[in-house]
């Protein structure tokens, strides 16, 4: 059996503040991995600078390739590097201590292709708290046959992406999960790594998390992603505010029925995360209002970005139709067409655990 040999790739730009202790996780991993590449998209505020001087006990390659976007960058990593196994994650977070070696771990079967990890907020503050349980699941409520994991946390064999299933260079937000839903479609078989866990920090401001759902819709709508999701999103909305222009109680009474449980998960999640932290129903009750507005300025924000993509699909693309989805375009942004497709472009089955595709012969 050929040894397992594990490739970290990143992308950074402009994480100064962070950068330090997302070094230090890597570093203090039970599992180091065999090399890292890191491509920095033009930082200007010293992470660069920081990087150069990082000397791990493992090899390092940092490149800066100003202006490029996340899938440009991780593509230009994955491309130099040379391990069996490819785990990915992002600046900004900070991996626990044994996050590789769970990723790694699951990989050990022949019959997984993707190793999933998860991620986790930091709870540090009111704002983080409400924000947190608006947005982000608890790993209690994955299921693995829909979970599309998060670059921030995952790792695959390298042999998908030398097959072509590579992170899509026209997309600047969703991209990852256009990634997961090619490798899905081509076979690749999904394993949740529950135990391979990063946390980060959620956005710190109104308007920083508004920009960031209103990209992910924007995303959406580029992609043609959730089309059904996004209609319903708007028929609820549109009933909301035809039921309050025309005053029926009635009508309120039911649509209220319909926001309580449209909220109601995150509302639990909250309640489940302070009990376990310790905090009183005091502050849990306090924070409630917080993310039932939270909930709904993000709907608002993906109301307004969905549309913008969806123009830009139309306009770039050639129309809002499947046959201009993620489906249908290529890594590099390029249309294309069943029939023009070879035998030699279809997507292999996963090489053996531990064995590269070129040592399988």
């Amino acid at each position: 059996m050929n040894p397992v040999t594990v490739s970290l790739v990143a992308t950074v730009k402009n994480e100064s503040s962070s950068i330090g202790a997302w070094l230090r996780a890597i570093e203090s991993q039970t599992r180091l991995p065999d090399e890292t590449i890191i491509v920095d998209a033009g930082s200007t505020d010293g992470c660069w600078e920081h990087l150069c001087m990082w000397t791990p006990m493992f090899p390092v390659l940092v490149l800066q390739v100003a202006g490029v976007n996340i899938s440009q960058g991780r593509n230009a990593a994955i491309e130099r590097a040379s391990g069996i196994i490819i785990a990915v994650t992002d600046a900004g977070t900070v991996a626990e201590p044994e996050w590789l070696e769970r990723l790694v771990e699951s990989l050990r079967d022949e019959r997984v292709d993707v190793s999933a990890g998860f991620f986790r907020p930091q709870l540090d503050s009111y704002w983080a708290r409400g924000l947190a349980a608006a947005t982000l699941p608890d790993s209690s409520e994955i299921d693995i046959a829909t979970f599309q994991p998060s670059s921030r946390s995952v790792a695959f064999r390298r042999t998908w992406w030398e097959a072509g299933i590579r992170y899509p260079e026209w997309l600047d937000f969703c991209e990852d999960l256009v990634w997961d839903l090619a490798l899905r479609r081509a076979g690749a078989r999904f394993h949740f790594a529950d135990g391979a866990v990063v946390t980060y920090h959620v956005r710190p401001t109104l308007g920083e998390y508004l920009r960031q759902y209103f990209r992910y819709a924007r995303g959406d709508g580029k992609a043609g992603l959730f089309a059904r999701r996004h209609a319903l999103r708007y028929f609820a909305y549109s009933a909301l505010l035809l039921a309050l222009a025309r005053g029926r109680h009635w009508e309120c009474m039911v649509l209220a029925g319909i926001g309580a449980l449209y909220v109601r998960r995150p509302v639990e999640r909250l309640l489940a995360r302070d009990r376990s932290m310790g905090r009183s129903m005091r502050d849990t009750a306090l924070t409630v209002p917080l993310v039932l507005a939270l909930r709904a300025a993000g709907d608002l924000a993906k109301i307004a970005g969905y549309p913008v993509g969806l123009t830009w699909r139309v306009r770039v693309m050639g129309g809002p139709c499947w046959r201009a989805t993620w489906r249908r375009v290529n890594p590099d942004g390029k249309r294309f067409l069943p029939s023009t497709m070879s035998r030699g472009t279809q997507q292999p089955s996963s090489s053996p655990a531990c064995e590269s595709p070129r040592d399988s012969t």
